[in-house]
């Protein structure tokens, strides 16, 4: 079947599983088939008009229909200027978060020489990756999961990025860590009985890296209390968290004297990121 019919009908299949992105994602798989970029798939669609769907193509869309998430099948997922190593037992990396790490870089970017960064909570390294490849800053990483941490130490290999990974619990490596001038994390922060709604995120996206507790502020409460121990005098804190929890997460720095506390809104302008200053 020619690859042009073939992907209107992927995206009818896609779009009645109810897949939102299903023209896109439908390319998408295309790629993934034929091993080539979006780019040259719409360059073959314009030069040969005979180019064929490849083997298996209507596997991986089947295989999509029914829920299992886009960056599982590829094995990739996008993030600010990185391509990352994504899969079963790994947070996938959200658009949203790459605005809450431009926060972080900007900060770092007013600082001279080589400042240190700490990212808690690594999953696939997306954060710390990111800031490493795009400042002068000497990046640490931590993840608790030993299956995440795979995906991270891949990623930092790929991507050949100078980032220290250490594998365990923040609250138990946080004495022998140095100090920072930016500590950063996007922690889970889903009140437990708060089920996500959507599919990809409820049956593949790690439990630990999604819950936090019953309100979804332990981690949080957590980093607010610590992280000052190993965050230089006027060093920042940047914390990533759903929508709506702003307030209270402002109120925990309030109480934990951290100072010129500032709320992020994301692209659509929902708050969903909060700084301080040590």
């Amino acid at each position: 079947m020619l690859a042009s019919t073939s992907l209107k009908q992927a995206e009818a299949s896609l779009s009645a599983a109810g897949i939102v992105s299903a023209a896109a994602e439908a390319e998408l798989l295309m790629c993934h088939a034929l091993e080539i970029s979006r780019g040259e798939l719409a360059t073959q669609l314009i030069l040969d008009t005979e180019l064929k769907a490849p083997s298996g193509f209507f596997d991986l869309v089947e295989l999509r229909c029914t829920r299992v998430p886009l960056q599982h099948i590829t094995g990739k997922a996008p993030f600010r200027s990185i391509e990352l190593i994504v899969g079963k037992g790994v947070f996938i990396p959200r658009p949203e978060t790459e605005q809450v790490v431009q926060v972080a870089i900007d900060f770092l970017a007013l600082l001279p020489g080589e400042p240190r960064a700490l990212d808690i909570g690594a999953g696939s390294g997306a954060i710390a990756i990111s800031i490493a490849k795009e400042t002068n800053a000497k990046v640490t990483a931590i993840e608790l999961s030993k299956a995440a941490a795979e995906f991270a130490r891949a990623n930092i290999r790929a991507l050949e990025a100078n980032v220290d990974l250490l594998v365990g619990d923040f609250m138990e490596l946080i004495g022998d860590l140095p100090q920072f001038d930016l500590i950063i994390s996007n922690p889970p922060y889903i009140p437990n009985t708060m089920v996500p709604l959507d599919q990809e995120v409820r049956d593949y996206d790690p439990a630990q890296a999604l819950y936090g507790g019953e309100d979804g502020l332990d981690i949080v409460r957590d980093l607010v209390a610590s992280t000052k121990l190993i965050l230089r005098d006027g060093g920042l804190l940047v914390l990533e968290h759903a929508d709506g929890q702003s307030d209270s997460i402002c109120e925990l720095l309030l109480e934990n004297n951290w100072r010129r506390i500032q709320v992020h809104p994301d692209p659509t302008g929902r708050l969903r990121a909060v700084s301080a200053t040590a």
